[in-house]
């Protein structure tokens, strides 16, 4: 965890955001992290996702299955999700989601969002060619090599 704050730190005097992560298998680290939002422009470029990205190529697996996270802060609602689905065996965080909103990040509301009906949301959202997207469903189901995950 102490090498995650540092690689916060780091990234905060490089003008990147206050969040880093490391990835650690079998007792070492396989991939490192910070928050590259506002260097890249790009708003999924958390810590964790950054991590998770790099931590995948180096392993060459779309799993992490048997590793372990150290972040810096509890994660999002996105970044949630993306441990989930990369099969972490544990994941450790420094400061909690209360201690980021009074930094200025603030998820509450994503978290609100999600309880909500989709037309009940703040961004309108609306179904289109359902029946046409659930052609590509069966596609996958009757593919006979498929890598499920």
């Amino acid at each position: 965890m102490r090498h995650a704050i540092a690689l916060a730190v780091a990234s905060v005097r490089s003008g990147g955001g206050p969040f880093a992560a490391v990835v650690v298998k079998d007792g070492k680290v396989v991939a490192e992290g910070a928050n590259r939002v506002t260097l890249t422009n790009d708003p999924t470029a958390h810590a964790e996702i950054v991590v998770i990205r790099e931590a995948c190529h180096e392993l060459g697996a779309f799993q992490l299955t048997g590793c372990d996270l150290y972040t810096t802060c509890e994660p999002c609602p996105m970044c949630l999700g993306a441990i989930y689905w990369a099969r972490f065996a544990r994941v450790c965080y420094a400061s909690n989601a209360a201690d980021a909103a009074q930094a200025g990040f603030d998820d509450a509301s994503i978290y609100e969002e999600l309880k909500k009906q989709v037309s009940q949301r703040l961004i309108p959202m609306s179904q289109l060619l359902r029946d046409e997207a659930l052609a590509v469903f069966a596609a996958w189901r009757d593919l006979p090599n498929k890598v499920r995950y």
